[in-house]
């Protein structure tokens, strides 16, 4: 059963998303395709939480804390079916609504290892579920009454070496939304229904002012594309927090946990962002807390931010990308189509919310990523480039792989 409200706004998103359950999904579509993010995607937990080093015949037992309507409990869920994975994935929310709607995508893909736990994430603490390998927890922080005590009740069924996957809301590239949101609650407050709230909210959005800085924020959709349930969470959610670097820094610290990896990497590392050498150097100068801090001031558009966290002291011993026995995988797109995005000056483009970054590749880069398939090792690689003909693989692979695995796209397949 959903767990007891803690206090009026408690209350009030229950209603909400009874209401309107989050995010805007119908079942029909997974026939059609399969919607993947970060976190909670197989081969991220693998690489990032496990180092690629747990062994994949070993059971992976999740967790989705907050699991609404079912987005990152499917895609691990279908993952791990696909992979021919042992373990499972509990979903985990309040919501009736929600539930409902993750089920009937559950079944049209026909998978049978989901568990389903209608309560809050507050009741973890001995509720006899867990403890988990891996947890994961997806734009739910940022509305509980205490955080913190959100966080401690994540670890506390986390299983030793295990680690937690989490999204809470940034503040710099959300400008405009506290503004509107401070509006609508003059215009709706939150004691009215959400239906009479909604239709406020859209109205108010018809005739926002081109002043208004949401007007001008393009680094998310969800009040455009979202439907109703996407502009009410939006722009009429009870309670929403942002945090910054260093505040989710010491939120993470109050728990006992640290930051294993940032998504993407590289977005978290001024140094792209500062070609004046003296600026480099001076942020060069900086533990990496306060580098990853001073990239989110300067990038400005970070309107989330995305994790991969473990026990304070106890980050995953890393498979060495470099040793002959590995295997590279692609995280998504395959690497062979990545190759053929490299430019004839021998850069490929990433864009991070608008922000277009070339990183430059050896010349090798092309030939080493069409020969991963996720199954080469890296030596069967540098083996067949040598029957070739082909030299400098080493050198080529270093670089290849440093500034790929920075982007989160590629990445080491676990044993």
């Amino acid at each position: 059963m959903p767990g007891a409200m803690t206090d009026p706004a408690d209350s009030q998103l229950a209603e909400q998303y009874e209401t309107f359950p989050y995010p805007r999904r119908d079942p029909r579509d997974e026939a059609k395709r399969l919607i993947v993010g970060s976190p909670g995607h197989l081969r991220e937990i693998d690489h990032w939480v496990f180092g690629a080093t747990r062994p994949r015949s070993r059971p992976l037992h999740a967790l989705i804390a907050g699991g609404g309507t079912g987005d990152a409990t499917l895609m691990l869920a279908q993952q791990m079916d696909r992979d021919g994975r042992p373990g499972g994935v509990t979903w985990l929310d309040r919501s009736t609504a929600a539930l409902k709607i993750a089920r009937e995508r559950a079944a049209v893909r026909k998978l049978d290892n989901i568990q389903w736990q209608q309560r809050s994430l507050l009741d973890l603490p001995g509720s006899g579920l867990g403890p988990f390998d891996y947890v994961d927890c997806c734009g739910v922080l940022h509305h509980l009454p205490d955080p913190a005590a959100g966080l401690r009740a994540l670890t506390s069924v986390l299983a030793p070496g295990g680690g937690i996957g989490l999204m809470v809301y940034a503040p710099h590239g959300r400008t405009g939304v506290y503004m509107v949101q401070d509006a609508l609650r003059l215009l709706a407050p939150p004691t009215e229904p959400p239906a009479v709230r909604l239709d406020v909210g859209k109205r108010v959005m018809r005739h926002l002012p081109e002043t208004a800085w949401l007007s001008h924020n393009r680094f998310f959709d969800d009040h455009i594309n979202g439907g109703d349930p996407g502009l009410f969470d939006l722009l009429l959610n009870p309670r929403d927090v942002a945090f910054t670097v260093p505040a989710l820094h010491a939120l993470l610290a109050e728990a006992g946990l640290e930051v294993a990896c940032w998504m993407e990497p590289m977005r978290y590392d001024p140094a792209f962002l500062l070609p004046d050498p003296k600026l480099r150097a001076r942020a060069d100068a900086l533990d990496p807390a306060r580098r990853a801090a001073l990239a989110e001031a300067l990038a400005g558009n970070m309107s989330v931010h995305i994790a991969y966290c473990v026990r304070t002291g106890q980050a995953p011993r890393r498979a060495d990308p470099f040793a002959a026995d590995v295997v590279p995988i692609a995280r998504e797109m395959p690497a062979d189509e990545l190759a053929g995005r490299i430019q004839p000056d021998g850069t490929i483009t990433m864009v991070f919310d608008s922000l277009r970054v070339p990183l430059a590749l050896p010349p090798l880069a092309g030939a080493i990523l069409r020969l991963i398939d996720g199954n080469r090792t890296v030596g069967e690689i540098a083996a067949l480039l040598a029957e070739r003909g082909i030299e400098g693989f080493d050198r080529a692979w270093r670089q290849t792989f440093a500034k790929l695995e920075a982007v989160n796209r590629l990445l080491l397949r676990a044993p």
